[in-house]
């Protein structure tokens, strides 16, 4: 059974040079060089299209219809930190808007990945706040309820401890355990290598069945 209550403020962060080059690489990417694991459920969409960021996961823990702990996270987030929240049952009422989005941008979080609704994305679009969410709800949320920030949870089907690597973009959201975050990262730049030499022959009038058969892909 989870512990409720539980505020973990010291957690080990990934090398903010590294995350950014993971960004670059994107998703898709991430996601076969890990062997495809690590993928959140394909629900979690973008707020906005274009969105991109990588960075270390701050996690929390949320109640149904209940933000509390948005505002205790918000006390613990560092430049670079993407805010990534589960709820304990399933809900997609409206977490977050542009009043808590301001509070994590000054703070210097990237973005936000929450397994439920959030709202004001007008707002969050012109802050250029990047969020992932199940879902879009004006529904609003109370503050009553204790769940916790920096524990191991679930989001989306996928496990998160804190200071994980998330990247995600439009194509979705991947968790990377923090202790492989070098070994994915030369995995993944030489899978796009690889797609580069194959992308440079497709232009060239080749064709996909020809280049992989070349490459001993076939």
């Amino acid at each position: 059974m989870t512990e409720l209550g539980i505020v973990k403020r010291n957690i080990q962060r990934a090398d903010q040079a590294a995350t950014e080059r993971l960004t670059k690489l994107g998703s898709a990417t991430v996601h076969e060089a890990m062997g495809r694991v690590g993928l959140l459920k394909p629900y979690m969409r973008p707020i906005y299209p274009g969105a991109h960021i990588a960075g270390t996961a701050v996690t929390v823990l949320l109640q149904p219809g209940d933000n509390w702990m948005f505002h205790v996270a918000a006390e613990q987030i560092q430049p670079g930190d993407v805010v990534i929240a589960g709820v304990t049952a399933e809900c997609t009422d409206g977490y977050f808007g542009d009043l808590l989005a301001t509070s994590f941008q000054a703070k210097g979080a990237r973005g936000l990945i929450i397994d439920a609704g959030v709202r004001d994305i007008k707002e969050l679009h012109a802050m250029n706040f990047p969020v992932w969410s199940k879902a879009i709800s004006s529904k609003g949320t109370i503050k009553a309820t204790l769940g916790s920030v920096n524990i191991p949870i679930v989001c989306a089907g996928a496990m998160v401890n804190p200071g994980d690597v998330i990247v995600a973009d439009d194509d979705g959201v991947v968790v990377i355990p923090q202790a492989h975050e070098s070994e994915i990262i030369a995995l993944a730049r030489e899978r796009a290598s690889g797609e580069s030499t194959v992308l440079d022959e497709l232009l060239a009038g080749s064709t996909l069945r020809a280049v992989w058969t070349k490459h001993g892909i076939l």
